[in-house]
C-alpha cells in the first residue's frame, strides 16, 4: 500500500512544485479487501489519500490525514442507503456481456441512443435472451466495429498481453497518469481558501457524466466548493444521480441555443475550475475549445478526462469503465483468477472512482499553483491510463474479506434527497482541521436554475 500511495502522489504532482513545506502525515487504517486479483482496495485508499494530500496543500494545513480503507472500498461501490425507497437498477435490461463466435463482447446500452445504435446492428431486442441469440452469430471484433460505426458503445474482451501489444494499449502506456499543461499567463486568483472550510466559495463548473467526473466534483463539494453541474435537456442517469449529485447545484442548458450559450459563457467567465468529460474535440465543435475557454475565463483551471486515452488510434472513442475493463484485459484476468465461464470484472467500478479522486487531486494541485504564482493550467486523465496503473501495481496479496457494514458506518444525519430520505456512509477521509461534509442533499438533474450559489461580491471570493 505505501508504494501505491507514493506512486500516485508522485504522478499527481506538478512538474515544478513547492517542496519547501513538509507534507502532512498520512495514516491508512482498516483491514480486509474487496475480492479481486488486482489491488482494488489499495487503489481506493490510495486515490482518496492523494486527493486528501492535495487538499492539504491548498488549505495550508499540516495536520494528519487518515483514510479508512474499508470505508474507501465501500464508497467505490455506493455511499447511499435509501430509507423507504429504492434507487433504480443501474443497467439497461440488455446491457452486459455476451458470447460471440470467438469470444466475449460487452454492450453498453444504458443511454437510449446507445441502445438504439446496438439494435440498428443486431435488431430490436426485448430481453437478454434475444440479444444473446443475435450476438452469437457475430465474431467479436466485427461486432465491436459495427456498433461503434453506428455511434454505439461496445468492447470485445482482450487479454492483458493482447492489450499491451495493441496500438492503443501502447499509446496509453506512454501517457502520464495526469498530463499537466500549466499556463504562463498570470491572473490573480479571485478566490482564497478558508482554514475551517478550505474550498468554500470556489466555483467549479461541472460538465461531466457517469462516473469519474461526478466523483471528482462530489469530493470538491465535500470541502465547500460551489459545484454547478450542467447537463443537456435530454440527459438522465437515474441510477447514479442520488449517488453523485451530493452537494451540487444541478441545471440544464442546450448549448445549441443562443440564449443558453450566453448563459453558459457567463457561468464559465465566473468559474475558477472547469471539469469536463466530453470526448476530445467535442467542446471544440461547440465553439468552446481551449483557447476560447481561456479567453472567457483567464486563469481557469481546466481538468478533463476521457475513456481510452488522449493519443493513439482510439483517442476520442466512446467508452465507460466496464468497457475499458474488457478492452484492457482486466475482465479476462478476473475470469482466469476465478476460473469462471464468463468475464469477471473488478468488484466495483474502480477505474471511474479512482480516476475521479485523481481528477480532484489534479484540480487541487493546479489550484495551489495558482494561489502561489497566479497561473492556471490544464490536466488530462483517462480511465485506460488508470487501468494501466492498476495492472502495473501487480496482483493483490491474499487478504480477508471486508467486514460487513454496521450502523456505525453511517453518518448520523438523515439526508433529504429529491427522492426521499436517505443515510450516507461516513466519509472515508479525515483531514485535520476540516470536516468532509456536504451543504446540499442529492438532487435530480435539472432541479436548479443555472446560477452560482455564491454570487459575485458575496462570500470569500
Amino acid at each position: 500500500m505505501p508504494d501505491l500511495v507514493e506512486e500516485l502522489a508522485a504522478q499527481t504532482r506538478l512538474p515544478v512544485e513547492d517542496s519547501s513545506r513538509a507534507s502532512p502525515s498520512l495514516r491508512i487504517t482498516g483491514t480486509g479487501a474487496l475480492p479481486s486479483c488486482f489491488q482494488v482496495t489499495d487503489l481506493a485508499a490510495a486515490s482518496i489519500a492523494v486527493a486528501g494530500l492535495a487538499l492539504a496543500e491548498v488549505a495550508g494545513g499540516d495536520g494528519p490525514i487518515t483514510v479508512d480503507r474499508r470505508l474507501a472500498s465501500v464508497w467505490f461501490a455506493t455511499s447511499l442507503r435509501p430509507v423507504g425507497w429504492r434507487v433504480p437498477a443501474p443497467w439497461d435490461p440488455v446491457a452486459g456481456d455476451y458470447r460471440t463466435r470467438d469470444g466475449w463482447i460487452r454492450l453498453h446500452t444504458n443511454a437510449p441512443h446507445h441502445r438504439a445504435a446496438a439494435e440498428r446492428v443486431l435488431g430490436a431486442q426485448g430481453d437478454r435472451a434475444g440479444m444473446a441469440q443475435a450476438v452469437a452469430g457475430w465474431d467479436k471484433a466485427g461486432l465491436e466495429a459495427a456498433i461503434l460505426a453506428e455511434g454505439g458503445c461496445a468492447a470485445e474482451m482482450r487479454g492483458l498481453d493482447a492489450w499491451a501489444a495493441h496500438p492503443q494499449g501502447r499509446a496509453v502506456a506512454e501517457e502520464p497518469l495526469v498530463a499537466f499543461t500549466p499556463t504562463s499567463e498570470r491572473t490573480a486568483s479571485r478566490w482564497h481558501p478558508r482554514p475551517e472550510r478550505p474550498l468554500a466559495g470556489l466555483r467549479v463548473l461541472d460538465l461531466t457524466r457517469v462516473l469519474a467526473g461526478p466523483v471528482a466534483t462530489r469530493f470538491l463539494a465535500g470541502f465547500g466548493a460551489d459545484v454547478l453541474r450542467i447537463d443537456s435537456p435530454d440527459w438522465t442517469e437515474p441510477a447514479i444521480e442520488p449517488e453523485v449529485t451530493l452537494g451540487k447545484t444541478c441545471s440544464r442548458l442546450d448549448l445549441r441555443r443562443v440564449a443558453d450559450r450566453a448563459t453558459f459563457e457567463a457561468l464559465l467567465a465566473g468559474a475558477d475550475v472547469l471539469v469536463h468529460g466530453y470526448r476530445p474535440g467535442a467542446l471544440d465543435g461547440l465553439g468552446y475549445g481551449p483557447e476560447a475557454r481561456r479567453a472567457l475565463a483567464p486563469g481557469l483551471i481546466d481538468v478533463s478526462l476521457d475513456a481510452y486515452g488522449w493519443t493513439g488510434p482510439w483517442a476520442g472513442r466512446r467508452g465507460f469503465d466496464s468497457l475499458v475493463q474488457m478492452s484492457c484485459g482486466l475482465a479476462e484476468a478476473g475470469q482466469a483468477w476465478r476460473q469462471a465461464e464468463v468475464p469477471v470484472p473488478l468488484p466495483v467500478q474502480a477505474l471511474d472512482h479512482a480516476t475521479g479522486y485523481l481528477m480532484a487531486a489534479a484540480v487541487l494541485r493546479l489550484l495551489a499553483r495558482r494561489l502561489r504564482d497566479g497561473t492556471g493550467g490544464q490536466a488530462r486523465l483517462s480511465l485506460a491510463r488508470t487501468a494501466a496503473l492498476l495492472i502495473a501495481a501487480g496482483p493483490a496479496e491474499p487478504e480477508p474479506a471486508l467486514t460487513p457494514e454496521t450502523p456505525e458506518d453511517l453518518a448520523p444525519e438523515v439526508e433529504a434527497t429529491s427522492w426521499g430520505p436517505a443515510r450516507r456512509l461516513r466519509p472515508p477521509l479525515t483531514v485535520a482541521g476540516t470536516a468532509m461534509r456536504w451543504d446540499r442533499a442529492a438532487r435530480r438533474l435539472g432541479d436548479d436554475a443555472p446560477a452560482w450559489a455564491v454570487q459575485p461580491g458575496v462570500g470569500p471570493r
